[in-house]
């Protein structure tokens, strides 16, 4: 008697050992970038009404929540802060202030824990006035004159302390500039995770709430991608590969695998993805209302951006997934 079908792959899937043995893609804690919002103050924990389950933390109130992370294995987290208007300005001076916040929030993490990794933000929106990432000239972004900042803004946060620093703005040539200015000035093992690929998108709005950087005027789409531009991708990724980048960043997640795929196709260098405050607030609302089994289709995202060739995820779910992944074990 002939068999029918003569493959038949469902034997590969016959029960969880044998699941567990044939499994293409893994994810384990240190995939894991835990993003955190920092503000001054003492004993301040202020949730952000449009990411549930997300806060701002003052420095003694951040630091709690960050052993709790480092308990549960997390070791490498994303600092973004929260800075007083009365501290914005045009020219986003307060960037580079070395007693500024993020300064100051290094010196003390780096002292309290001394196998961490800290990347932190190098970009002008929570500091301007008008909530863009460079600097402006009659509504105009204005690219050089931004870069002269950032590189400045990169060297305080390198003397302070961080191992990572993270370009965002999508100025052209920033990279570059950005590494011979950490060389000249002694850094030169700091490293560079530039956002290469990061789209002009939708999926920001929470975020912005966050760090209360709205937008005064106009909008981001001069300097971030297209979100219609897969190959404009590409070119981005090649020139922050040429111009010293260590790491290079995809953000949004869910939307853009396909550009992250692309990405791994043409580069050897780490890929992290930004699985960002939009897709984080779309998951938990249709958690909560029944829609949705939250820690499936987390896992199931992770999972993605991993097979899509991330091996890093930055995701305000990464406390959670920590604690899940440490229960399998």
């Amino acid at each position: 008697m002939s068999s029918f079908p003569h493959v038949r792959p469902r034997r590969l899937r016959a029960n969880e050992a044998i699941r567990a043995l044939v499994q293409e893609t893994s994810l384990g804690v240190s995939n894991l970038i835990y993003p955190l919002f920092v503000m001054d103050g003492k004993k301040q924990k202020q949730e952000i009404s449009s990411m549930p389950g997300c806060f701002r933390f003052s420095m003694d109130l951040l630091l709690e929540e960050i052993k709790e992370a480092y308990d549960l294995g997390l070791r490498t987290f994303a600092l973004f802060p929260v800075i007083d208007p009365k501290l914005k300005s045009e020219d986003a001076k307060e960037s580079y202030n070395p007693e500024g916040l993020i300064p100051r929030t290094l010196r003390v993490l780096k002292k309290s824990f001394n196998d961490i990794c800290l990347i932190t933000d190098v970009a002008l929106d929570p500091f301007t006035s008008h909530g863009h990432d460079g600097l402006v000239d009659s509504e105009r972004i204005l690219n050089d004159e931004t870069v002269e900042v950032l590189c400045k803004m990169a060297l305080v946060q390198a003397h302070a302390g961080t191992d990572i620093v993270a370009p965002s703005d999508m100025m052209d040539g920033r990279v570059k500039c950005i590494r011979e200015y950490l060389d000249k000035n002694e850094h030169s093992e700091t490293l560079i995770l530039s956002y290469s690929a990061k789209f002009a998108s939708g999926f920001y709005g929470p975020f912005r709430d966050a760090l209360s950087s709205n937008l005064k005027f106009g909008d981001k789409k001069t300097y971030q991608l297209d979100p219609a531009n897969a190959r404009e991708a590409e070119k981005e990724i090649l020139l922050d590969t040429n111009e010293g980048a260590d790491m290079l960043m995809v953000k949004p997640g869910l939307a853009y695998l396909d550009i992250l795929y692309r990405a791994s196709q043409i580069t050897h260098l780490p890929l992290i993805v930004y699985s960002v405050s939009g897709e984080y607030s779309m998951i938990k609302a249709a958690c909560a209302n029944g829609s949705l089994d939250e820690q499936k289709v987390v896992m199931e995202s992770m999972l993605a951006f991993r097979r899509a060739g991330a091996r890093g995820i930055i995701t305000y779910h990464a406390k959670d997934i920590a604690g899940w992944l440490k229960d399998l074990t």
